[in-house]
């Protein structure tokens, strides 16, 4: 094994299309707070994370220095499309942050269901890009898997 120095996850690009929008979602309906906004000339570094975390978002527009016009038309498309991943969120009430994000009007995927690892519900931001919200039980893997074994067999 090489070892590779890495000692942390930074940052983890969302493609956007208004930054100024997904400003506002992120921070107003989610909670978190600006890290960064620099208007670099050739594009603007926007970073929200997570109060009290390290790790934080970069609002990414699509388009910029990164994709050409033909590129960046296909990466609209299928941000809209829900297509490209997600993140994935960890609440203390997963109950009360479904019932918060609800009547803010925020589009809902799908409600609140209890699995064997906890309870999760799927928003969307504006965008299309997909964000599960999870609240943890204690279950260990081994159980996780063997519930799952269970509901298959």
């Amino acid at each position: 094994m090489t070892a590779n120095h890495i000692s942390s996850l930074h940052i983890r690009s969302v493609p956007v299309l208004d930054q100024d929008e997904a400003l506002d979602f992120y921070t107003t309906h989610l909670g978190f707070e600006v890290r960064d906004d620099i208007d670099m000339g050739f594009m603007r570094w926007l970073t929200v994370g997570v109060p009290g975390q390290d790790t934080s978002i970069l609002l990414e527009l699509v388009g910029g220095p990164q994709h050409d016009e033909a590129t960046a038309t296909q990466v609209r498309e299928l941000v809209t499309k829900g297509a490209l991943g997600g993140i994935f969120l960890i609440s203390t009430n997963v109950h009360a942050t479904y019932a918060a994000l609800r009547d803010a009007g925020v589009e809902i995927t799908q409600e609140p269901v209890t699995q064997p690892y906890g309870t999760d519900f799927g928003i969307r931001d504006p965008f299309g890009n997909q964000i599960r919200i999870n609240q943890f039980n204690t279950a260990s893997a081994d159980e996780i898997q063997d519930a799952y074994q269970e509901t298959s067999s």
